[in-house]
């Protein structure tokens, strides 16, 4: 083989290389996380610098933890399962450690997650002795024939998928409880400013949407329900298609707010309707629910999401809503309030 024949091979294996890395970059997917720890009445003037970076740095593990999983090329599943257990393990947020107490004293926990790419789900409702919610709905979903488990079933179930159980009060902190007391006392003196003085406990909630590097969606939520709730009440966490919702053909969403809002008006899949019914994007299907919808009927709450693409919301219509995202591009952020 003479000299010219040799470089001409070596001409052809160079541009087979070039084309198969350019084909490479081409085919990686954009990935990334959002997160939310629940929205509310919550005024910039009532937290002090040291809360509000205690609260960022929470947010900042939680998404690192969710994002490290993906950048590694792990699911989304696992990555929203394992950035909701840091929330649920922080006593900041009302989820597991720190829930808010009902009217009879106890915490009472609700979760749910949501593969999008075969729609399957886990939910549980009324829970109080398994630490991490979250586990248990993702045990629901992978081990066994149905979507939803409460109660007592739900807390058999966790035992026997060795899910760790915990004493009722480990879920106690001082500042929940007070604030069940204080609220009960004006409830008695019928002072309805107080319960919008702390409309922000109402509705706390934490949750997760992931996109993977395989273009999969997933979405989590997990909460203690709202104060001082009273005869078994559930609110829209645990329901598909209310507090969370994740599709691979259009986004994962994951809600915070008062539930029985966001239950009527079944938000978080209306807003996966409105992208694939009416081609709208996830911000602008986002906005219409949460900015239009529920406004009008005095709904309060957020929603976070992220599509199919990899791009994401953060839309809430009250003051602040704990929040947070990262994704492969290099953007992130956490943030408190509405500025």
């Amino acid at each position: 083989m003479n000299k010219t024949k040799i470089f001409i091979l070596l001409l052809l294996s160079l541009a087979l290389i070039t084309c198969s890395v350019q084909e490479d970059k081409t085919n990686q997917h954009n990935f990334g996380i959002v997160i939310h720890g629940g929205a509310g009445s919550m005024e910039k003037a009532n937290y002090t610098a040291k809360q509000i970076t205690v609260y960022e740095k929470k947010l900042n593990e939680a998404i690192e933890t969710g994002y490290s999983i993906l950048d590694k090329g792990g699911s989304s599943i696992e990555a929203v399962e394992q950035t909701i257990v840091v929330l649920e393990n922080s006593p900041l947020f009302n989820a597991g450690k720190g829930a808010v107490f009902t009217s009879n004293g106890l915490n009472e926990l609700d979760a749910a997650i949501m593969d999008g790419s075969n729609l399957n789900a886990g939910t549980v409702a009324g829970i109080t002795t398994v630490k991490n919610p979250i586990k248990l709905a993702r045990a629901v979903m992978e081990n066994s024939k149905h979507v939803m488990m409460i109660g007592d079933g739900a807390e058999k179930f966790a035992k026997k998928q060795n899910i760790e159980i915990v004493e009722p009060n480990y879920f106690y902190t001082e500042e929940r409880w007070k604030i069940l007391q204080r609220i009960k006392e004006n409830e008695t003196n019928k002072d309805e400013s107080y319960l919008n003085k702390y409309s922000d406990y109402k509705f706390g909630t934490v949750g997760c949407v992931a996109l993977d590097k395989n273009g999969n969606l997933a979405a989590g939520t997990s909460t203690g329900g709202m104060t001082n709730k009273k005869y078994g009440r559930v609110g829209d966490v645990p329901i598909i298609g209310a507090g969370t919702y994740a599709n691979n053909y259009t986004c994962a969403l994951s809600a915070t707010g008062h539930g029985e809002f966001f239950i009527r008006n079944v938000v978080t899949h209306d807003i996966s309707a409105l992208m694939e019914y009416k081609n709208l994007s996830l911000e602008e299907a986002t906005k219409e629910v949460v900015m239009n919808k529920l406004v009008k009927q005095k709904g309060a709450g957020g929603v976070i999401g992220i599509d199919k693409a990899g791009n994401i919301t953060m839309t809430f219509n009250t003051n602040g809503m704990f929040r947070g995202f990262k994704t492969n591009d290099g953007n992130s952020t956490v943030k408190i309030f509405k500025d």
